[in-house]
């Protein structure tokens, strides 16, 4: 029997898409309200995911999306690094 594996799917909160979750970044917020990026996907909190591209992340950065989905304020810092982080992934090795 061939069974194919169950791939686990997300919504982006900027572009409303569904995607896969490795094509996706997840930003959670802890219970003490401290928001950071989770590059694993199993930190505990609220999360809300964003798709791995620029013009995504600079869309969530303008229309203030993860601070109302994560109702946390967002410092500017989060937004840097999500944009090197895709950076990175991008890169040839």
């Amino acid at each position: 029997m061939n069974s194919r594996k169950k791939i686990p799917m997300r919504k982006c909160v900027a572009t409303g898409e569904m995607r896969p979750k490795k094509e996706l970044i997840r930003i959670v917020r802890s219970k003490e309200g401290e928001v950071s990026i989770d590059p694993t996907g199993k930190k505990s909190g609220r999360g809300a995911y964003l798709t791995k591209d620029k013009d995504t992340v600079m869309l969530a950065k303008k229309r203030n999306i993860l601070s109302k989905q994560l109702e946390a304020s967002i410092d500017e810092s989060i937004y840097d690094e999500l944009l090197d982080l895709i950076e990175k992934e991008k890169r040839p090795i």
